[in-house]
Formats: C-alpha cells, structure tokens, sequence
C-alpha cells in the first residue's frame, strides 16, 4: 500500500476543514474506528489536534485493541481505545465526560449480510440502541449517526432523491436485514431525539472509497481497481444497471463534522457527490479507458453473490451543501487516489 497517498489525504484535510476551532477541548467517542471511514476519522481528528494543539481527546471503542493499534498506533496520549462490544457502551464501562459520539460501526459486505442477517440486524438495532443509552446518559453536545443510501432500497426512475423518499424493501429478503437495519436505527435516533431529547443527526452516506481501502476489500469499487493494477479484464456478475453516486473518503469525513458540529438535530442528510453518478457497467468502461486500455469489460451472470438489488439512486444533497459542504474529489481522481493507494 501506498500510504503517502492517504497521509497526504488527511494533511489536505487539516489545511482545508474550516470549523476545526469547535473542535477545541472536545471529548469524541468514535464507534467503528478500526474501520474504513472510522479509522480516517480517528486519523483526521488526531492530524487537526496536533496542527492546531486543540486538547482533543477521542475514545475509540473497538472489538481488538491489537488491532486498532496496528491500524491507529499506540503512541499518542489524545487516543484512548476501549475493547467492548457495541452493546456494552454504557456510563458504567466508559467513565470519561463525552461531548460528541460518531456512531460509524457497521457491517459492510454484502456477503455478511447474506450470511450473517441476525447479526447485522442486532448491530444496527441493538448496538445502536446502547450508544444512543449511553448518549443519553451522558447529556451529550452532539450524536452522530451514520447510516447509508440503501435505506432508500428500491427505485427504477431517475428523480433526484431527497431525505423524504421511501423506496420499497422486501423484509423477507435475507439481504433486507442491511437496509431493515439501518431503518430501524435511524428510527431508534429519531425516537431517542423526540422522547429524551438526544441531540442526534443522520448522515445518509452513499458509496465511498478512496485510500484507506484494503487490497483484498470485496466491494465493486475495489474490485474494479484490482483489475486495473493486475492487468486483468472486468468482469460483472450482474448487467450492471444500478446506479448511483459515489463520494470520497476526505469528502464524507469532511460531510460528517459538518453534520456534527452544525447540523439540525433529529434531521437526516443525504452524502454524495452529484457529478459521479454512473452505473456500473458504465464506471467499469470509464475505468478502462482512463487506467487501462489493454483490458476487456466482460459480463458473466452469477447469481446468489449477496449483490443489492438493482436500483437507480441519484441523491439530492442540496441539504448538506445550504450548511457550505462540497466535494472536492472527480470520480476518475477518486479512482486514481485509489489505484495509486493499492498500487
């Protein structure tokens, strides 16, 4: 792995987020922090204390201290990991003052979700049950949640979406147990907000990558980047006709504390980057042509892969940008951010 590319992700970061000064003397739980998006987070906040000397302190909460430690480090004094499981956060295990909590920790494979639908369900529900308890209890500033576009399931047009639309989930389906899951938790947020009064935002996240991704990472995005480093043809186990939009990871971060710090509790905000919507039979020519010429896009149909059903996703983020966010990341300068990354 190229780290350099991440390590200069998160110094862009640094130099460019404009709220760091709310930032200041903050205490942070971070859920999920071993993961994609919670290890950068973790990273991100750690690169802004040290650059603005804000006395942060975060609290990770992880299932293996080794290896969050291989992931994060052991060696600085503002990062404290605790080895729980979601629904062990209580008052009573983390004792620290807590002013913002970053609830990040989910499955996201779709394999585990056919797999494991039980215990993607008790995650989603149970876990998030606890860390909204724990937030409660704690009379927290600020909760975010972060939950993901396939809350919105089913669609066939091409509307743009916003944070009102319902499509249709089969809760029978066994891959349902995702997208159920993370209804279900955003509705634990919205009950938790109206009869405790915890202060709780959602970010609705669509697909996002960029360097952090592991090499043997089995989402398409990482797949189809594969492919391009090892000179092989693409090949699609579906037509490839669902669309949607992507964003990159220092993009989504930046979306998440924006959300934190300033925005309205009890609302949901789409996170995606309007210019990237493509399907993926169209991103796995767009990526030959711009990486590698040389291979072929060859569809193969296979079934029972765990894939999400097809859908058509175009997300409105007219919400998220009214609080002064936007991307900064192209689809293929993601893609090549990533390629160099796994390179």
């Amino acid at each position: 792995m190229n780290r350099e590319v991440l390590n200069d992700d998160i110094l862009y970061f640094v130099n460019d987020f404009p709220y760091w000064k709310l930032l200041y003397g903050k205490t942070v739980l971070i859920t999920g922090c071993t993961g994609l998006l919670g290890s950068i987070m973790t990273k991100c906040l750690l690169a802004l204390n040290k650059h603005y000397d804000l006395g942060i302190k975060i609290l990770g909460v992880v299932r293996n201290i080794s290896k969050a430690e291989s992931i994060l480090g052991r060696d600085d004094e503002c990062l404290s990991l605790n080895e729980l499981e979601l629904s062990e956060i209580s008052s009573e295990r983390i004792k620290d003052n807590v002013d913002y909590v970053i609830h990040l920790a989910s499955p996201t494979a779709s394999k585990y979700f056919i797999d494991h639908p039980v215990e993607t369900l008790q995650t989603a529900i149970e876990g998030t049950n606890a860390v909204l308890n724990f937030s409660a209890e704690k009379k927290i500033e600020k909760m975010l949640y972060i939950s993901s576009l396939e809350v919105y399931g089913r669609n066939e047009g091409e509307q743009w979406i916003s944070e009102d639309f319902q499509g249709f989930v089969n809760p029978l389906e066994v891959r349902s147990s995702y997208n159920m899951g993370k209804r279900a938790a955003e509705s634990l947020c919205s009950a938790y907000f109206s009869e405790y009064n915890v202060p709780v935002s959602i970010v609705r996240l669509t697909q996002t990558f960029g360097a952090g991704v592991e090499y043997n990472d089995n989402r398409v995005f990482a797949q189809f980047a594969r492919k391009i480093i090892e000179n092989e043809d693409i090949e699609l186990h579906t037509l490839g006709e669902t669309s949607r939009m992507y964003c990159y990871t220092i993009d989504a971060i930046t979306a998440m504390l924006l959300v934190l710090l300033k925005g309205q509790s009890g609302e949901a905000y789409n996170v995606a980057n309007k210019s990237t919507y493509i399907s993926i039979k169209d991103m796995a020519y767009m990526l030959r042509d711009y990486f590698n010429p040389n291979i072929n896009v060859i569809i193969s149909l296979k079934d029972n892969q765990g894939y999400a059903p097809q859908t058509r996703l175009r997300l409105n983020t007219d919400k998220i940008e009214n609080l002064g966010w936007s991307p900064k990341y192209s689809l293929p300068v993601m893609f090549g951010r990533l390629i160099r990354y796994m390179s």
